[in-house]
């Protein structure tokens, strides 16, 4: 049994900018990114809204709107993804379900768009939040929850190194629909393997002169 004699609670995120090679993770802000993010959601991803509960959106307003309500809750607590290359924001996200207490928290609201997708910033952005998580701030448990019809997302959650841990059938009703929650985790005492494997991916030696990968993320764990 884990000996938790001399827990005491985590802090909670405070948003501080985080900076990566290809992506720089920031407070989200709607002057400062609603005009990017309107761009770069409103793309040619007909699948992007379809597992989120809200969007997608036609009208800017509304979508101002739902930007700015995001910026400032605290839980949910949204980043937008600012990719270095353009200076432009391409893509949201958050912490969620912050639990200081037990140390664990959430990755989650995934909306990336087209040009953020399967790029080597999109993942790095995961990176950047689980290393925060982790080692700045000393989590237990970083979460992973996506509808189970997802399968994207699974995948995605696979991929960086989360563990499936099972299903929540009936769990919620979505835009009309059932969902069935699918949970996976990573815990700290897997989390330096996950680091590694990571830091192995993103490095520069990883990628030929065309940006392609020379090895998968999940090879790097083998």
């Amino acid at each position: 049994m884990c000996d938790l004699a001399h827990w005491q609670p985590r802090p909670t995120p405070d948003q501080r900018t985080l900076h990566g090679r290809f992506v720089r993770l920031e407070a989200l802000d709607v002057e400062r990114h609603g005009d990017d993010l309107w761009c770069a959601l409103q793309g040619p991803d007909p699948a992007l809204w379809d597992y989120l509960p809200y969007g997608p959106f036609t009208e800017r307003g509304v979508f101002d709107a739902w930007l700015a309500g995001n910026a400032q809750s605290r839980d949910p607590l949204f980043y937008a993804v600012v990719d270095l290359a353009s200076s432009r924001a391409l893509g949201v996200f958050s912490y969620l379900r912050i639990t200081a207490q037990d140390g664990s928290i959430e990755i989650g609201h995934v909306a990336f768009g087209a040009p953020m997708q399967r790029t080597a910033g999109a993942t790095e952005a995961i990176y950047l939040l689980a290393r925060h998580a982790f080692d700045d701030l000393g989590y237990r448990r970083l979460e992973w929850k996506c509808d189970a019809a997802n399968a994207r997302s699974q995948r995605a959650a696979e991929r960086f190194g989360f563990t499936r841990e099972g299903l929540f059938r009936q769990h919620m009703v979505r835009k009309g629909r059932n969902r069935d929650t699918a949970w996976f985790s990573i815990i700290d005492g897997e989390w330096p393997a996950c680091r590694e494997a990571f830091e192995r991916w993103l490095a520069v030696e990883n990628f030929d002169d065309k940006g392609q990968q020379k090895q998968r993320l999940e090879a790097l764990r083998e």
